[in-house]
């Protein structure tokens, strides 16, 4: 058989969290938090088992779910969203990117993919039949290069891929970013897929520069979110994209051939959930204090920070700690030091190595405060 992804093998985190678990090392490096969900959220999931909620719900979405997030986006952008026509429930934040994606690549295309970027993205691009065009943010600030991305763009480029807040490296798109991007999309009619599954994850008192909040990008966008990473359920695969009445038809017609209907009873619980916007308003805090936390902590350590503004991860330099590379680096520190992290090399195609590492503090206190008596002896 011919591989439709003949370089694609198991990826960095399913690798790290097995070595984590052969050797009973503390796991920073997967993105899942190790404390339990909102429990009025398991109380309202419960209940809606409970009250007959456990057939199938329709293709797009329970409406009264679709309803609250559209109430949420007024609520923090201002936008009127059609919870009908562009609100799509989705299994995740990751399958609302494939499918969006799927939705609109032909072959040829070309997409706009800045690195370090999530793993998913040039996979799904290329199971399509288009091209990534690969763009590396500028170390060490993260930030996007707006003159290489001009200079990149050709007449088969379609789409732009996006994420703030950034996967892996904390950063959020800026004023100045949105101002350049409205050019460059206008300028060149290309369309967007925008990975928000981070939307509540922003800190310093940054605002969340969503494309939803921008009329002239929203129309071109498909904005993917994910419940799973608001909430603390990663393992819930629970997400949503929100996209124009066209878009959203192509969308819906993948969707509904893939997946169809996503699990009743956490729709009908985040419906009701959702109504409570001290809830979703308050995710910021909780995270920053934990960021904040193991900032203090790793200042015992060698490890030297590199700025997180968003997401629940932070990235670490260890370049002046040891000569090796970042993989090999991140390996000994989970089997040596009981410690596993993410190697940022993982998010480039060419392996790009600029000697760091990625934690996750999405941890108890106790999970953080063991790891860093570990990473103190470094």
């Amino acid at each position: 058989m011919e591989s439709k992804l003949p370089n694609v093998g198991t990826t960095i985190f399913t690798v790290m969290s097995a070595l984590a678990n052969e050797y009973k090392a503390i796991n920073l490096s997967q993105g899942f938090p190790d404390f339990d969900m909102p429990g009025a959220l398991v109380r309202l999931t419960s209940e809606a088992m409970q009250n007959g909620f456990n057939q199938y719900s329709p293709m797009a979405g329970w409406m009264p779910l679709r309803e609250s997030i559209a109430a949420k986006i007024h609520d923090l952008h201002g936008v009127s969203i059609n919870p009908d026509t562009e609100i799509t429930i989705t299994p995740g934040g990751t399958y609302a990117i494939y499918t969006a994606f799927t939705s609109v690549l032909r072959a040829g295309d070309e997409v706009i993919v800045f690195e370090p970027a999530y793993d998913s993205y040039i996979p799904n691009i290329e199971v399509n039949g288009a091209v990534a065009v690969r763009i590396s943010l500028d170390f060490p600030t993260y930030r996007i290069n707006w003159d290489e991305v001009r200079a990149r763009i050709t007449p088969r480029t379609r789409m732009i891929a996006l994420n703030t807040p950034h996967n892996p490296t904390g950063s959020i798109l800026r004023d100045d970013d949105i101002e350049q991007l409205r050019q460059i999309v206008e300028q060149y009619d290309l369309l967007i897929m925008s990975d928000e599954v981070y939307e509540h994850l922003i800190y310093d008192g940054e605002p969340h520069r969503s494309m939803l909040r921008y009329e002239d990008l929203r129309q071109r966008a498909f904005v993917c979110f994910s419940f799973g990473k608001a909430y603390h359920c990663t393992g819930w695969k629970m997400g949503y994209c929100v996209a124009p009445p066209a878009f959203t038809a192509e969308f819906r017609k993948i969707h509904q051939f893939n997946c169809f209907s996503c699990f009743t009873p956490a729709q009908v619980a985040l419906a009701e959930h959702l109504k409570n916007a001290s809830e979703y308003r308050s995710i910021a805090g909780f995270y920053e204090g934990k960021r904040n936390y193991f900032a203090q902590l790793m200042q015992q350590t060698r490890f030297k920070p590199l700025p997180s503004y968003g997401s629940y991860f932070q990235l670490y330099y260890f370049d002046h700690l040891s000569d090796e590379s970042d993989k090999d680096f991140s390996m000994r520190l989970t089997k040596e030091h009981k410690v596993a992290c993410i190697p940022v090399s993982a998010f480039y195609q060419e392996a790009t190595d600029n000697g760091v590492v990625r934690f996750c503090f999405a941890k108890k206190e106790e999970t953080l405060e063991r790891a860093v008596e570990r990473l103190i002896k470094m």
